[in-house]
């Protein structure tokens, strides 16, 4: 979901953009103001990716507004405003884009369509390697006890003594702890590699348990075992992935 700010003194020109992005709902609006001190304030609490802003607005115009944000609380900037002769001023503060009042739906959903490629891309190339970066700090393994997963987008990291099980749901697993789950994308093949400790078995295609959590193991047909956790959890250990017997 990409996060927008509008701002806007006026009235109807809030509601235009509000009805065009109705129809990208991929988009939220999280707030709306008439004036730049207004929008200073929204931009630093509410943290849009995107802030949809009129030059002239009262109390500061729109360049004094970027101007009172530091770099790294900076959203994307669509500029929209009647006047052209900010176009140039608007670029060399590198705005994402300059709408000139009045636009198309069109033009308005081709900014749209860029905005998100844009954000897509900053999303793609940077939480990937600070992920990389934290499972390199907090190594996962036999000589480790932690597990770094990414959850609703942040880095969550876990003590793997309080994982009870990881359940495969689909493209993602879920990871059972005594008092949470996580849900985080991610393989059963990469969770066996991240867990790279004895403690921890795969007994189904779509299981891996903590051995220390096991309370009984009860013989069932065909040479599967039903697995029962101290939780209380059933499950199956399939004969396909217990060790063979020499």
């Amino acid at each position: 979901m990409i996060r927008c700010l509008i701002v806007d003194d006026e009235s109807l020109a809030r509601r235009k953009v509000r009805d065009f992005l109705k129809s990208h709902p991929d988009f939220e609006i999280v707030g709306e103001c008439t004036g730049g001190k207004e929008a200073t304030e929204k931009i630093l609490y509410l943290k849009p990716q995107a802030v949809f802003l009129d030059v002239r607005i009262p109390e500061m115009d729109g360049f004094e507004v970027l101007e009172s944000i530091e770099p790294e609380f900076m959203p994307e900037i669509i500029f929209i405003t009647a006047h052209d002769e900010y176009a140039v001023k608007a670029f060399d503060v590198h705005a994402f884009d300059y709408l000139l009042k009045p636009f198309t739906r069109h033009r308005f959903d081709e900014v749209l369509r860029r905005l998100r490629d844009r954000l897509g891309k900053q999303n793609r190339e940077s939480k990937p390697r600070f992920l990389d970066w934290m499972r390199k700090s907090f190594p996962s393994g036999s000589s480790a006890d932690r597990l770094i997963v990414k959850v609703n987008g942040r880095i969550v990291v876990l003590d793997i003594d309080h994982i009870d099980w990881i359940e495969a749901q689909g493209d993602y697993v879920l990871i059972h702890t005594g008092r949470e789950n996580y849900l985080t994308r991610e393989t059963m093949q990469a969770m066996e590699s991240h867990l790279k400790s004895r403690k921890f078995v795969r007994i189904h295609r779509s299981a891996i348990v903590n051995l220390g959590c096991v309370a009984q193991l009860q013989p069932i047909w065909s040479g599967d075992y039903k697995v029962i956790l101290r939780s209380g959890v059933r499950l199956t250990w399939s004969r396909t992935f217990r060790p063979r017997e020499r």
